[in-house]
């Protein structure tokens, strides 16, 4: 090296040239960062042996598939509904107990317990492989992420969601092309709805109706004042009821939630508006598909390479084929097995219900109550 620096830069490009291809490390064949990175991220994956799953139920098939390409790493699942997971982390860590390293769920749990509670590490910052790195290759050009930073937790999955029903000898579905048809004095008293001052499964819909612009504030106070709506906080009554007739309409509700399609495959006729049916488009719900990574993770290398499995490429299709029930955010993979009345319509509006700015609810949940008291 001594002789290439004596004759300087032009000599030391002949000899460079005249190595092999095998030590052409400073002609800039050296291996990029990332791979650098990921192979030791890896070899310490390998090493720690085991990911520790928190997550819905389901949720452990899909990671059957990363064991097959790593089997040095065992994946541990604890499964349970978000309320149960959230319940059993906060309790193990009062206890001094760091046992979790990957959350895969609903986004409430995730970010209303896990990341309020600052219990998760920057998730955005563990992103290696470049096909995952590539936000281009993602739905609205971007990743998705709930938390104000950013980074916490990300959405990789979403569901079109319809929340309105409707009795099939009753009701044309081609009668209506926007949402402000369901206020036709025609449908005044035939509309039953959860009690839409209870929140939880009515909050997503008034979410959407709150931040479209094309309804907004206004659809609200008029769809709770002027329709005369019966409120239930009994799915099964809910069904019931719009499936014998006394009532026409189901509003405000996710219809899987309530079993709308389970009463439809039972023949009776019930049936819900196709989530792209209306101008106004429709909500993408990001439902369990969203990811977070614990701090303190026992094993932080192996839930590295476990999080850049899924959002890759390969762990997007095993996701696709496993979870019926959502519709991966990454658009180079194939969608034919979604399930057609939650896939997204090519040329149809969505508003997608993540980020900050759908967290609070008090605004919406203030005006709910005065439009409903207005109405009584």
């Amino acid at each position: 090296m001594r002789d290439v620096l004596r004759y300087g830069p032009i000599f030391a490009l002949l000899l460079l040239g005249s190595l092999g291809p095998q030590n052409r490390v400073l002609a800039g064949e050296a291996k990029r960062g990332w791979e650098v990175e990921w192979e030791r991220t890896l070899q310490a994956a390998k090493k720690e042996g085991e990911v520790v799953l928190y997550a819905t139920e389901g949720s452990e098939q899909i990671y059957r598939e990363f064991e097959k390409k790593y089997p040095e790493i065992k994946v541990t699942s604890v499964l349970g509904r978000g309320s149960q997971i959230a319940q059993k982390v906060m309790g193990e860590r009062r206890a001094g107990k760091y046992l979790a390293d990957i959350y895969l769920g609903g986004s409430g749990t995730a970010y209303n317990i896990f990341y309020e509670g600052k219990i998760l590490d920057s998730l955005k910052s563990v992103l290696v492989l470049p096909e995952v790195v590539d936000e281009s290759k993602w739905w609205s050009g971007k990743h998705i992420y709930h938390d104000d930073e950013s980074q916490y937790v990300l959405a990789f999955s979403a569901v079109a969601q319809s929340y309105f029903s409707y009795n099939t000898k009753v009701v044309n579905p081609k009668e209506f092309s926007s949402y402000w048809d369901f206020l036709n004095p025609k449908w005044r008293g035939k509309i039953v709805s959860y009690d839409p001052t209870m929140g939880g499964a009515v909050s997503g819909a008034l979410m959407f109706f709150y931040h479209q612009p094309k309804l907004g504030p206004e659809f609200i106070r008029r769809l709770l004042s002027e329709t005369d709506l019966t409120p239930t906080r009994d799915s099964h009554q809910l069904v019931d009821w719009l499936a014998v007739g006394k009532f026409s309409i189901a509003a405000m509700v996710p219809p899987d939630r309530v079993g709308v399609y389970d009463a439809k495959s039972k023949g009776l006729p019930v049936d819900a508006f196709h989530a792209a049916a209306f101008k106004e488009g429709a909500p993408l719900s990001t439902a369990n598909g969203n990811m977070a990574l614990f701090n303190r993770a026992p094993h932080p290398n192996a839930a590295k390479v476990a999080i850049n499995w899924l959002l890759s490429r390969e762990g997007q299709i095993v996701y696709q084929k496993i979870e019926l029930d959502g519709e991966s955010l990454r658009m180079d993979i194939p969608k034919d097995q979604v399930i057609p009345r939650i896939r997204r319509v090519k040329g149809a509006e969505y508003l997608m219900l993540a980020g900050p700015g759908f967290k609070n609810m008090d605004q919406i949940e203030q005006l709910v109550k005065e439009s409903w008291k207005r109405k009584k």
